[in-house]
């Protein structure tokens, strides 16, 4: 980070926008550009109001959709880094509304990809989900595309300074339209819907969303998908932690929704190299010297038949720790 002076976010407005961007201001000064990207001029109004440009001067704010690559080559001029978090991300909405998923999801990581490559970028991080590993709803099914066309892009950047690669993790803590907040809601209200009594789920707060980022930014050779070693939690734990007492209501499984998340699959498995805080699945197409990589880092295959399944984690959050970064990371004021 510290050779970068230009940042751009897309879907800066987002949850892990926002985060990512008071992480820049609070702890990289050398940063002299930040360029918060998205399509919403309201949010970009509130989010103006937390951090402005008189009180900030780094940061700017700029009107776009990932959908126009015309405006996505005009917003990377003079950008350095590029963090692509701009998607539609509601799965009942991408599975009612299929071609808007594809439009944004896929075709806009293509256009930023391209607008990467003519303006001089030096490199992109894009935001993946645990929902890409063996898809089962469009949602995941977009970006895993969008994830290969990222890893892809690498092949033909030609001699260009110009590294692409991805970071995927499981269910952030707090952030919109998340678990937390709706059972936090439903908490007041009545009983709390359950899907399914065994549902498990991947968990990472904000602040270590962010900090993988900024990692990969660092360590990146390009074409990596970078996955953190993250704890897991059972949704029965979950409404425990947050609502104990309260009337459980079993309501069935949604369209697209699963039982356990997946991160890497057993098929990922056979290119996937483990470190001590992480896991990479590595580029399709041969790139660089994978010894060398595992060297470098002090990392080792993963084994045949491994997967990282939020069912058969090895960590796992206890009903204590999940109310502690619940107080920590979502809200202050919780009590239960």
């Amino acid at each position: 980070m510290m050779n970068y002076r230009s940042i751009l976010v897309t879907g800066g407005t987002g949850s892990f926008g926002k985060k990512f961007v008071e992480t820049i201001l609070a702890n990289y000064p050398q940063v002299e550009r930040l360029v918060v990207y998205s399509r919403d001029e309201l949010k970009q109004y509130e989010m103006s109001q937390v951090f402005s440009e008189s009180e900030y001067p780094a940061i700017r704010y700029f009107i776009g959709d990932v959908r126009d690559k015309d405006r996505l080559i005009r917003a990377f001029e003079g950008i350095d880094v590029v963090i692509h978090a701009a998607a539609l991300k509601q799965v009942p909405a991408c599975e009612y509304n299929p071609f808007e998923a594809v439009k944004t999801n896929i075709l806009g990581a293509q256009n930023v990809i391209e607008a990467a490559i003519a303006t001089g970028v030096k490199k992109v991080v894009a935001l993946s989900t645990d929902k890409a590993a063996a898809p089962i709803n469009l949602y995941g099914a977009t970006k895993l595309c969008s994830d290969k066309l990222f890893t892809a892009a690498n092949n033909y950047r030609g001699k260009r300074d110009l590294s692409f690669s991805v970071v995927r993790y499981g269910n952030v803590m707090g952030s919109r339209g998340s678990v937390i907040p709706f059972f936090l809601k439903r908490r007041s209200e009545g009983a709390i819907p359950i899907t399914d009594e065994g549902m498990t789920r991947f968990n990472i707060t904000l602040e270590d969303g962010v900090k993988l980022v900024l990692f990969a930014l660092d360590v990146m050779w390009g074409g990596e998908i970078f996955i953190p070693k993250i704890p897991s939690y059972r949704i029965l734990e979950l409404a425990d932690a947050l609502a104990p007492g309260s009337e459980r209501e079993v309501v069935g499984i949604r369209p697209g929704e699963k039982v356990h998340e997946e991160m890497i699959t057993e098929t990922d498995a056979l290119n996937c190299i483990e470190f001590k805080d992480y896991y990479v699945i590595l580029p399709s197409y041969p790139l660089w010297d994978v010894n060398k990589f595992i060297k470098t880092y002090n990392g080792k295959p993963c084994k045949p038949g491994f997967r990282y399944n939020s069912g058969e984690n090895n960590e796992w959050l206890t009903v204590e720790q999940i109310r502690e970064l619940v107080r920590l990371h979502v809200d202050p004021e919780f009590k239960c």
